[in-house]
């Protein structure tokens, strides 16, 4: 009981979920050619950078707020609209 209101479903069903959502996504990144170490590098390079360039580097964390937020926004919008539909 505790585990289903913790993850918002049965285990099974999350569990499927993930993997659906992991295949998916494993793909795209297969498509763009990104490696999990390349996520992980880009945030290690983007601290060093942060660092040694004295604090100019945030302006660069604005530009990527914007590029990621111009994916997620709208598909949190797509998301909770088409769940608005079945309930």
């Amino acid at each position: 009981m505790q585990a289903n209101r913790f993850l918002g479903d049965t285990v099974g069903r999350t569990i499927i979920k993930l993997l659906v959502i992991s295949v998916l996504v494993g793909m795209v990144m297969s498509v763009f050619n990104i490696a999990p170490f390349d996520v992980l590098y880009g945030i290690r390079d983007f601290f060093v950078r942060l660092w040694e360039s004295g604090f100019a580097a945030l302006g660069r964390f604005g530009d990527w707020l914007i590029l990621g937020a111009s994916i997620v926004v709208p598909a949190f919008i797509i998301l909770r609209v088409l769940n608005y539909r079945r309930g």
